[in-house]
């Protein structure tokens, strides 16, 4: 189930999307990002709707993925 992420506390999609870029590791290639743009790029994804938040009743987690993946 997508769940929108203007519903989600602002400190609790914080904590999520930083969770999320720290899962995802820090191989970016030849250029090194920092945390807070990583961040910042995943909040543009999920404002822009290339991004979503996804919950999973059956495993009951919640992860972000690419719209075009899901």
């Amino acid at each position: 189930m997508i769940i929108p992420w203007q519903e989600i506390d602002g400190d609790t999609l914080d904590n999520l999307i930083k969770e999320f870029v720290l899962r995802e590791g820090t191989d970016y290639g030849q250029s090194e990002v920092t945390l807070e743009d990583k961040i910042e790029q995943v909040r543009k994804q999920l404002k822009a709707e290339d991004a979503v938040i996804v919950f999973s009743e059956l495993h009951e987690t919640v992860d972000i993925k690419l719209r075009r993946e899901f």
